[in-house]
């Protein structure tokens, strides 16, 4: 089931197979397409499906973190053939309004400032009308250069699909 769309602006980003957020083939995962946009920056455009409601018509704040997440992470990656993988240290989330489910959404990342193992970055999430609806700061840690040394990006499924 694919619930997002990429942008129509940016060049597209690489998905994996399995992430919750980016997996392709994940059966329960959001299928987030991410396209870079400028300079550390990412978006994506998504549909909420009501599956993923916490109240009737609102998706669930645990979701919306998660989105805001990824994107802040995704803005800071940098090439697709190197990307700079980092975990969450700290995520700060502002639930301004109601998220909805079943309505176009556009989620926007921007890296923030960066240092050797750590780097700040922000990502929003809006409604058609451009109204921010959510938004985080979040604190990212890059992943051990001895777990990526570990990982196959190939075995991952890390690459840029073909549009769907």
């Amino acid at each position: 089931m694919q619930n997002s769309r990429k942008p129509s602006v940016g060049l597209l980003q690489p998905n994996s197979r399995h992430c919750f957020v980016c997996g392709l083939e994940n059966p329960i995962g959001l299928h987030l397409r991410f396209c870079k946009t400028g300079p550390g920056e990412v978006a994506a455009d998504y549909t909420a499906p009501e599956h993923f409601q916490g109240y009737p018509g609102v998706l669930h704040g645990g979701i919306v973190a998660t989105i805001l997440d990824e994107t802040a992470g995704r803005a800071l990656m940098g090439d697709p053939a190197a990307p700079r993988f980092m975990f969450t240290g700290k995520l700060e989330v502002r639930y301004r309004k109601n998220v909805p489910v079943g309505e176009p959404l556009r989620v926007v990342g921007k890296a923030g400032k960066a240092r050797s193992k750590m780097a700040e970055g922000w990502a929003g999430i809006y409604d058609e009308q451009g109204t921010l609806l959510a938004e985080a700061n979040t604190l990212l840690i890059d992943v051990p250069q001895t777990v990526l040394d570990a990982a196959n990006l190939e075995e991952l499924g890390w690459k840029v699909y073909p549009d769907e």
